[in-house]
Order: C-alpha cells, then structure tokens, then sequence
C-alpha cells in the first residue's frame, strides 16, 4: 500500500467493466460480450480513472486486461460512440480524443506491468489498448486491426502511430495504420506483435500465470524498467546511460537489492518487498 493513498476511498464498484484482485494481481475485463465489448464513453472514463486509482493506492503488482465473451474489444461502440460525435463540436470532440489517449498514457505509465490476454477480435480501440501493454499473449483465433482509416480518421489514433512502429517496425505499423488490415495471431507473433501464444481458450490463464510470476517478484525493479523503456525510446544514448546509472544507483539503496544478496548467501528464495 502506498504511504500517500489518495484522499478518497477506492470506487467499489465500476459501471463499465470488472475488476477483481488476487494478492496483488488486479485483473480487469471489458465485460459488454454481447457487443464484443466494444467501448462506450463510460467504458473509456472507466479504464481511465481505474488506472490511476490503481497506481495511487500502490497495492497492484501486476494487472491482466481482458475481454469477456467471444473476443477482447472490438473497438469504440459504432451507436454510442461514432453516432453521437457527429453531433460533436469540435471543443467536445477535442475532450473526447484527449480522453481516449489518457486511457494509453494509463497503461504505459502505469507502475506495474499490463499483460493484455486476447481472444478473437481486438479492434480499433482494443487493438490499441493491447499494443499499448506491457506484454500480449495471443490465442490462435485472436485478430487484431487498426481501422482508423477505414472510418476516415487518422491511423495515428489513441498514441498508435508512436507505440507500433516501435514494436513492430516502421515499414509494418505504416501497414498495419494506413490500410488497416487485419493480423492474425501467427502473423502478429511473426512481425512482433504478440508477446507469446496460447492454446484455444489459454489466453487469461497463460496471462495470470505471468501476471503472479511478475507479482511475485521485485516489483519496484520491474516499474523501474518499465518507465525507462518508455521514457528512454526518445532520448540520445548519453541521456540512457545516464539516466540508467541514477536508477540502479538508487536501487541499490533499497531492501530489495540487499534481500537478494541475503537469499543468495542464506541458499534459499528471496522474499521480495518492492522495496
């Protein structure tokens, strides 16, 4: 638990979506399977606001994302979403896109890793949110495509355009963005992707299994490492090194690092405190 919570309780209960924790692995699924949960305002609102609540309260390690029924996320609710920004000025609009992007920025910034289990179809908005992910485990039925421009918009949609090309390549991202075609799960593993595989009906529990392996970890180790993945992507190799050696400086201060020398030197597993 962080020692600086937020001032307000945590939400007990969340409209749009399910939230379960399991000893420091918070699992989160899209649950609209009839509309292949597909995102409403809510929804986006929803995910947005969990994020941070979860990185401000400090007791998730490890979170899995993932889409109840017949696939992961088909994208924004083509009614409740596309319909109603017709009807949108541009300042509203404006509100809108800057939301949706926040919702990325909450799983990239998050200080815990994000392991997207996708079945089926991830679309649009879900195909974004998994590529916005730590880690993606795929089942073989999983597809994912980026249909921005198959609405008429811009494939640099939700950070799109600056994630997949470092991913998987700036000759298959201007693919994949501006003909919004579709990749199936043995191409998504080939052109990178997909993290790993899993068999038919595997992907959630494949999923958990990395999520505790994570959780059971250094957990401030693994933040660590991930907010200089990101952060690191635009800097000069000087910057890197620099900001690198300020890191592993500090951690070696911390009791995790002096925990592995005592499990090492006592033979037995360290006992991790994200400390």
């Amino acid at each position: 638990m962080s020692p600086h919570p937020s001032s307000a309780s945590p939400t007990p209960h969340w409209r749009h979506l399910r939230l379960e924790h399991d000893d420091g692995v918070a699992t989160v699924t899209l649950d609209r399977p009839d509309r292949l949960n597909a995102l409403t305002f809510g929804a986006y609102a929803d995910l947005r606001d969990l994020l941070a609540e979860l990185a401000r309260e400090g007791g998730t390690r490890a979170l899995v994302l993932a889409g109840s029924g017949r696939g992961f996320c088909s994208g924004g609710d083509v009614e409740e979403i596309i319909g109603a920004t017709l009807a949108m000025g541009a300042g509203e609009l404006l509100d809108f896109t800057r939301m949706t992007g926040q919702v990325v920025r909450a799983v990239r910034e998050a200080p815990f890793p994000v392991i997207a289990a996708v079945h089926g179809v991830a679309a649009g908005a879900g195909a974004v949110l998994a590529l916005a992910a730590d880690f993606r485990i795929a089942e073989p039925d999983a597809r994912f495509a980026f249909l921005f421009t198959r609405v008429g918009l811009s494939g640099a949609d939700m950070g799109a355009a600056y994630l997949l090309p470092r991913v998987v390549g700036l000759g298959h991202a201007t693919r994949l963005l501006m003909l919004g075609e579709t990749v199936d799960a043995a191409e998504a593993e080939r052109i990178g992707l997909v993290s790993s595989t899993a068999p038919e009906g595997g992907a959630d529990k494949a999923a958990a299994a990395l999520a505790r392996r994570l959780a059971d970890g250094p957990a401030l180790a693994h933040a660590q490492t991930k907010a200089l993945l990101t952060a690191e992507l635009d800097m000069p190799l000087a910057a890197s090194v620099e900001m690198d050696a300020a890191t592993q400086a500090l951690l070696m201060t911390g009791e995790d690092y002096a925990e592995f020398h005592a499990a090492f030197t006592g033979k037995r597993p360290p006992r991790w405190k994200g400390r």
